[in-house]
């Protein structure tokens, strides 16, 4: 039997995939690296295959150059332009974060997206004030999937690693939380197919956030 929600203390969650779709936005800020370039456009699908783990890793597989410096700054540059109106939640997210904050539990966000980029999407959403911590690959030495956030969000929140919860989108996600020793909850709404992330063998797998939300409103 899988543990409640209840059980958790604090929640936190990854961003693009797991509370957010932000795809398009990001498909349309590798396709004006790609333009400045000289390099034609790449479908939705096919950037989104490269989301979750950095944009490093993003842009050296959708921006083929060997010039990931200046993509990385261009990306950057364009980014800001984009984020906010081509971003939306996912259905249950906004529900959900502001249940666990009603209920006394701690919500925290680990992306692999710039932390800049998270905390402004979070509060052009209206999710900002329920966040005690939001962090990003800037925070911490390592990216996911080293442990290196989570780590810092234990210690952000002021919670034992055992009372913590993450919840993420993606294998890199499953992976991140077992390097933590922290329970994961897998999902199945971002750029990995459902399959895959059974593979990776996560605490639970959830087919929507709204599986959780129906566990808080019979606390």
């Amino acid at each position: 039997m899988y543990d409640s929600i209840h059980h958790y203390a604090a929640v936190v969650f990854d961003f693009d995939g797991t509370l957010a779709d932000s795809y398009a936005a990001i498909a349309c800020s590798v396709n004006h690296v790609r333009g400045l370039r000289g390099l034609g456009e790449l479908s939705l699908d096919e950037v989104k295959h490269y989301v979750g783990r950095g944009a490093e890793y993003l842009l050296e597989h959708t921006v083929p150059d060997g010039q990931l410096a200046e993509d990385l700054a261009r990306y950057r540059v364009h980014h800001p332009n984009v984020m906010l109106t081509m971003t939306h939640l996912l259905p249950g997210a906004a529900a959900l974060v502001s249940g666990l904050h009603q209920r006394g539990k701690k919500v925290g966000l680990c992306s692999n997206k710039p932390r800049f980029f998270s905390a402004e999407i979070l509060k052009y959403l209206g999710l900002a004030a329920y966040f005690e911590a939001v962090l990003g690959p800037d925070d911490v030495p390592k990216p996911k999937p080293a442990p290196d956030m989570l780590l810092l969000a234990i210690d952000r929140l002021g919670v034992p690693a055992e009372r913590l919860l993450y919840v993420g989108d993606m294998t890199v996600d499953i992976q991140t939380a077992r390097a933590a020793g922290v329970t994961v909850w897998a999902v199945a709404t971002g750029s990995e197919p459902r399959r895959d992330l059974e593979t990776s063998r996560p605490d639970r797998l959830l087919t929507s956030l709204q599986e959780m939300i129906a566990e808080l409103d019979a606390m």
